[in-house]
């Protein structure tokens, strides 16, 4: 396959765009309408809070992982070193971003190697499912893997996103079964990750029965890739298309439940819109095993390693102090309590 330089444009776009523009989704993520019951005797020490979380056979240290963003431009290298050093030092996971420009274009897979900076990590490999639809195989999935040496291959679903763009891959019919293919054949589990609007049951269903180890919702309420679309499109007509989606999607809290009823056997992971500890509690609490943080990352790792690593920092604190508030030693045990949802009208 040749390089296609309109993908390593279209990544500093999106980087551009997300450091610069409002890209919020006009939805909140449900998450606001969940809160945990306070106890005012946990019977535990704050101190002996533990967030550890083993996933893949490696320890968390805390259950945050920093999820997919960039790669495939020098400047997207900076960031992926940055957030990766970063995720060695605080013990998180990393997942990198689509990798299609590094298949395409061999001189651009430098941009996605962290491994050296970052030897013990949780670390997933990613490139976009509907790419097997477009003459991609097995065989590219086994090389996005080994360019990172990862533990794990997101697959990652964006339809609307596809759709939006003037450049899109829209052929999904029949994807699934290609799907199943990779997770039969594939050295690692495979993940399915969507882009910021949410997994549905029937898509859970499907999934699960394909043989996916797991599934990271990525619901809405944070970050709108048709917002980011829009903001690129320099066709009037074009852009408003995009900017009608803006409040498009499963919010995050429902697309957890969604999933988790649907096949409790997968790893379920949540991102879409998390703001801080308590969210990622909350995840925890309907279902998620990790949760993952995009924007704020990427904004952080703008400045330095070393605001990356204070950001989760202060989350994993945010975290640890809502389990010792609702007396949880423990994610397991987190997992377990009672969240209760608010009437919020008024």
């Amino acid at each position: 396959m040749t390089g296609n330089p309109q993908i390593s444009s279209r990544k500093a776009d999106h980087i551009r765009i997300n450091l610069e523009e409002d890209v919020q989704s006009g939805l909140e993520t449900g998450l606001e309408s969940y809160s945990f019951i306070h106890q005012a005797l946990p019977e535990i020490n704050l101190e002996d809070v533990d967030l550890s979380q083993t996933i893949l056979h490696k320890q968390l240290r805390s259950p945050i992982i920093i999820s997919s963003m960039t790669g495939g431009t020098p400047e997207a290298l900076t960031i992926n070193l940055i957030l990766a050093r970063a995720a060695q030092e605080t013990g998180v996971a990393f997942a990198v971003g689509s990798q299609r420009a590094a298949i395409e274009n061999p001189d651009l897979v430098y941009t996605y190697q962290v491994r050296k900076i970052a030897p013990d990590i949780l670390i997933f490999a990613n490139l976009g499912a509907v790419q097997l639809n477009y003459r991609y195989s097995i065989d590219e999935c086994k090389r996005a893997v080994e360019m990172v040496e990862a533990d794990g291959l997101y697959l990652h679903l964006n339809p609307l996103q596809e759709a939006l763009q003037p450049e899109g891959d829209t052929c999904f019919a029949g994807l699934i079964r290609k799907i199943e293919e990779v997770c039969q054949k594939l050295q690692v589990p495979v993940f399915i990750k969507e882009v910021g609007w949410g997994i549905s049951e029937e898509a859970a269903r499907m999934l699960s029965s394909a043989g996916v180890t797991g599934i990271d919702v990525a619901g809405a309420g944070g970050t709108s890739w048709s917002q980011v679309e829009m903001y690129r499109n320099s066709n009037t007509d074009s852009a408003r298309v995009a900017a009608s989606f803006r409040l498009w999607g499963i919010p995050t809290a429902e697309s957890i439940q969604m999933v988790r009823n649907t096949a409790p056997n997968l790893i379920l992971f949540a991102s879409g819109g998390i703001k801080d500890g308590i969210d990622i509690g909350k995840c925890i609490a309907l279902g998620a095993r990790a949760v993952g943080l995009a924007g704020e990352f990427l904004k952080a790792a703008s400045i330095s390693s070393d605001a990356v690593i204070n950001l989760i920092h202060r989350i994993s604190r945010e975290l640890q102090i809502c389990m010792f508030a609702t007396g949880t030693a423990n994610l397991d045990q987190l997992a377990k309590t009672r969240i209760i949802r608010r009437n919020n009208k008024k």
